[in-house]
């Protein structure tokens, strides 16, 4: 376990030094594409022959790594809680009714239309899926993630209010999408449809839990940096709040992922109001953690491309991958857009936001943890594949492309 890690770190900064020193990408997708470049390279060469030593050995090394436990249970935490820290809770609460429609229905809504649709595209194709590994896909490709997201706000020049609105939606709607995916997987697994009352009621105690136990969790850590000077004792006493907190959030049957962005905007709102200075000491290590944990992930995400096995031939894969991400980009603008441009004065949001939500949505690193997470069945590998498809457009054309719609759309 420690080569795997020394071996992910060195590759990790490796490709930072190239990105920075040659095409000086945004590093998240700047990592991505050289570490996917390097991965299809090595699948190339060897479907020709070539470099099979080189490409059966990445090919080792990323089976040693379990992506999805890696970021599920042990960088997904400190990755919200980091993300949350940093955002203005003041301007979010002007905006949590928008941020929770968007988020909490918007996610649910997406994640039925993007099955309903891939359930016929798929029927069209001649490659039938079951209406449940529809649903799953729905699930796994519906929320936006936050770390993608949150990098590209940086860069983009948004306008504030609508920087607010899609920072506050992709960290709950994240949450939010792990719980329904993780429904659906206990429904995969026990092959029992629940009711409709009973699902709602699984919902609402992982969600509704999930929220209560992050203001729990960041009231007691509230009360502990209390009165403490000490940024190491701080550091310490938050890093042990987000790992501890998130393995109690699991044993108790509730969304960790949603706890951590609660107890992360407390924390953050609360230790700037009180105390800048600290504030900011502790805000430091959590951006160098948030840095180094966003690197190594989109590192891992573009060399996961070798254990993508498409079962299908190449035009139909082609055609399949391109019918989902037409489907995922249509579900997002139902789902967001269409209630942005429809509702005007609910959202109060500039002209052109209806676009700006739509093309920001990008998905990630979280939606490649979801489907590795599959059960080993006939249809895991066609929605790997399909799942890849998407984060490999949304990070790549949509992350590149999206600081120049910004400013096309929104200050022209």
């Amino acid at each position: 376990m420690l080569d795997v890690a020394a071996a992910l770190l060195v590759v990790t900064a490796l490709l930072a030094w190239v990105n920075g020193r040659f095409l000086r990408l945004p590093a998240t997708i700047g990592l991505m594409a050289i570490s996917l470049a390097v991965s299809l390279a090595l699948v190339g060469l060897d479907a020709l022959g070539l470099a099979r030593g080189l490409h059966a050995r990445e090919a080792a090394f990323v089976a040693a790594i379990d992506f999805s436990r890696l970021l599920m249970q042990g960088m997904l935490s400190l990755l919200l809680f980091a993300g949350a820290l940093h955002v203005d809770v003041a301007a979010l609460r002007a905006w949590r009714w928008q941020v929770a429609l968007l988020a909490f229905v918007g996610t649910a809504v997406s994640t039925l239309l993007v099955a309903g649709a891939l359930w016929g595209v798929m029927a069209w194709a001649g490659l039938p899926l079951p209406f449940l590994a529809c649903l799953l896909f729905g699930a796994i490709v519906s929320p936006t993630d936050p770390i993608a997201v949150l990098g590209m706000l940086k860069r983009a020049g948004a306008p504030r209010d609508l920087e607010v609105v899609i920072a506050g939606e992709s960290l709950f709607n994240d949450g939010v999408g792990v719980v329904i995916f993780t429904l659906l997987l206990g429904v995969a697994a026990e092959g029992v449809i629940p009711t409709p009352g009973h699902a709602l009621g699984l919902l609402a105690r992982e969600a509704g839990g999930g929220l209560v136990f992050g203001w729990l969790l960041g009231r007691g850590l509230l009360a502990l940096l209390r009165g403490i000077a000490d940024v190491q004792v701080e550091v310490l006493l938050t890093l042990a709040g987000v790992v501890g907190g998130y393995a109690l959030a699991d044993h108790l049957h509730v969304s960790g992922p949603l706890a951590m962005v609660v107890a992360g905007l407390m924390v953050g709102h609360a230790r700037h109001a009180d105390t800048p200075g600290d504030a900011g000491r502790v805000g430091v290590f959590w951006e160098i953690v948030d840095d180094l944990l966003n690197a190594v992930l989109f590192v891992v995400v573009g060399m996961e491309v070798v254990v993508v096995h498409v079962a299908m031939p190449p035009l139909a894969a082609v055609a399949v991958g391109s019918a989902a991400i037409a489907i995922t980009l249509a579900a997002r603008w139902i789902t967001v857009a269409l209630p942005v441009a429809a509702l005007p004065r609910f959202f109060r949001l500039p002209r052109g936001a209806s676009a700006v939500l739509t093309w920001g949505g990008l998905r990630g690193g979280l939606s490649i943890a979801m489907a590795l997470s599959l059960p080993a069945d006939g249809h895991r590998e066609t929605l790997i594949a399909l799942t890849y498809a998407v984060v490999a457009f949304s990070i790549l054309l949509q992350g590149l492309s999206f600081p120049r719609l910004v400013r096309a759309t929104l200050k022209a």
